[in-house]
């Protein structure tokens, strides 16, 4: 038989895997493998357990949030081998999960995980540390990871808007210098993140265009301090319209990008807090994983 390891955060979108479970372990044995279970200990876990046990599975499968499965992405990008990745969406989010196509049905996505296709997708170098599909820094992002669970449990999106509304008592501004593909520019910005999804915090239509997850190129936003209230009205409306026309938003992508402040500056990973810096350089790693999707 093959062999499985199924990792699970059991305080994810309000402990629903509890409910699921011997169901879903039911679903990969009959789907041929031989199923060991592990149970998320504290945030982290799962990165050490994936890097050091990888090689001796022939697939991973992780229920969680985004920052469950970012755990899992990263153990597995520093395990010497690469062996595929199922998911089984179960936070308040689950960004990557819509962008897959994985059905929210948490029985529907197991059988997905155990018996679907596997997908290569890009996956995000962040100076020594990885990520799924969003590094941001700025307005708003630090609610994700400061947001307790069991608020998040409790009230879902609601939270987010909640902790984020405090922010816009007095908006931070960060000057940077950004390099890609042979530009250099200064700016004064509020908020910034390089992506590899169709959709950020469960909002779908602000990242431009048609978003591939394997082209090997991160779609990048950045917005410029606003001087008025009149400013931050049209950096509302260009984000919410998927416009490329302010003068006050930087839309492009790019397969690799530099940011330098004299501060050092909290950045947000998979929605879990990534460190504070004043220099990161964030690489696509083209097709570097596989995870499971839909036949």
């Amino acid at each position: 038989m093959k062999k499985l390891l199924f990792i699970f955060n059991p305080r994810s979108g309000k402990g629903q895997i509890r409910n699921n479970l011997p169901e879903i372990l039911d679903l990969g044995i009959k789907a041929g493998f031989d199923v060991t279970v592990h149970t998320t200990q504290s945030q982290g876990d799962a990165i050490g357990v994936v890097e050091k046990r990888a090689c001796e599975f022939d697939r991973i499968v992780c229920s969680g949030g985004d920052g469950t499965l970012d755990e899992v992405v990263t153990g597995m990008m520093r395990s010497p081998v690469k062996v595929p990745i199922g998911y089984i969406p179960a936070g308040s989010t689950n960004d990557f999960g819509n962008s897959l196509g994985i059905d929210k049905d948490m029985l529907r996505a197991a059988d997905i995980a155990f018996n679907g296709k596997e997908y290569k997708v890009d996956i995000g170098a962040f100076n020594e540390d990885s990520f799924v599909y969003v590094a941001a820094f700025g307005l708003f992002t630090e609610v994700s990871y400061s947001t307790s669970q069991d608020l998040k449990n409790v009230l879902g999106h609601a939270a987010y808007i909640l902790e984020g509304a405090k922010q816009l008592r007095d908006i931070p501004r960060y000057r940077m210098q950004v390099e890609y593909d042979g530009n250099v520019f200064f700016d004064d910005f509020i908020f910034g993140m390089v992506t590899n999804s169709k959709s950020v915090g469960g909002f779908k239509g602000i990242l431009p265009g048609n978003v591939e997850l394997n082209d090997g190129l991160f779609e990048v936003t950045l917005v410029k301090n606003p001087r008025n209230p009149i400013e931050l009205s049209e950096i509302i409306g260009a984000l919410a319209s998927d416009s490329n026309d302010s003068e006050l938003l930087y839309k492009f992508s790019t397969s690799k990008i530099k940011f330098t402040s004299s501060e050092d500056i909290s950045w947000t990973l998979d929605g879990e807090f990534g460190g504070k810096m004043s220099v990161c350089e964030i690489v696509n790693r083209n097709n570097a994983l596989e995870i499971m999707i839909e036949s």
